[in-house]
């Protein structure tokens, strides 16, 4: 049945149904829609669900959300808008490492979503292999974890340092972070796929979203 008013229906077909098979509401790809557009879906899906969540976003689609959802909050650090209706029950836990500073944005992601999940989330920053004690001295908290997402630029070889210090999934997220031949994370994502420690999965060049996603569903079982 149609809605005449619908004002999401000339640009958009939102897929209200999809937390119910899987446990988690469509999320919003901000970075190419119009604030009005980011607003008016994330306004149709949170009628319908207890939680909306817009990646790679800005201040300006913020301001257009707030209008219609005011108590939606906005993460500048990864870009992210979201809300949500109720209070998580932690189920599960992973943690989120980082090699570097610049990796912050893409980690972030990751906890985000991750926490929207209702999966408790441990933030390590700054460990990157150069200085293997940074990575050493965290590992017993680290392996108290149900799952590890390590965001790594450059050469991205610190996933295969954690995959071998824990007997836990691994999943890597290769940044775009680094130099020229370092071709905007394509580097990192070789570095990665290559890798000789079993218990790593790979997802997409700055997907921080998809490792998370990938990390809740893990823990959360």
């Amino acid at each position: 049945m149609n809605d005449n008013n619908d004002k999401t229906k000339d640009f958009a077909e939102i897929d209200l149904d999809r937390e119910m098979r899987t446990g988690f509401p469509e999320v919003i790809f901000g970075e190419t829609k119009t604030p009005k557009q980011s607003a008016l879906i994330a306004e149709k899906i949170y009628k319908k669900s207890d939680l909306f969540l817009i990646t790679r976003t800005n201040d300006e689609t913020y301001t257009e959300v707030q209008k219609i959802i005011p108590e939606a909050e906005y993460d500048e650090v990864a870009k992210m808008i979201f809300c949500t209706k109720k209070e998580q029950k932690i189920s599960g836990k992973i943690s989120v490492v980082n090699a570097g500073t610049s990796d912050i944005p893409i980690a972030r992601e990751a906890e985000i979503t991750a926490t929207l999940m209702g999966v408790e989330v441990e933030s390590i920053n700054d460990v990157g292999v150069t200085g293997i004690h940074r990575i050493l001295s965290k590992v017993e908290s680290i392996r108290k974890s149900d799952c590890i997402v390590v965001v790594a630029g450059m050469e991205g070889a610190l996933p295969t340092v954690v995959a071998g210090l824990v007997d836990k999934p691994v999943i890597a997220v290769p940044t775009s972070v680094g130099f020229g031949t370092g071709e905007k994370g394509y580097s990192a994502l070789l570095t990665m796929l290559n890798s000789c420690a079993p218990g790593i999965s790979v997802v997409n060049i700055d997907a921080g979203f998809s490792a998370g996603y990938q990390a809740g569903l893990i823990a959360s079982q």
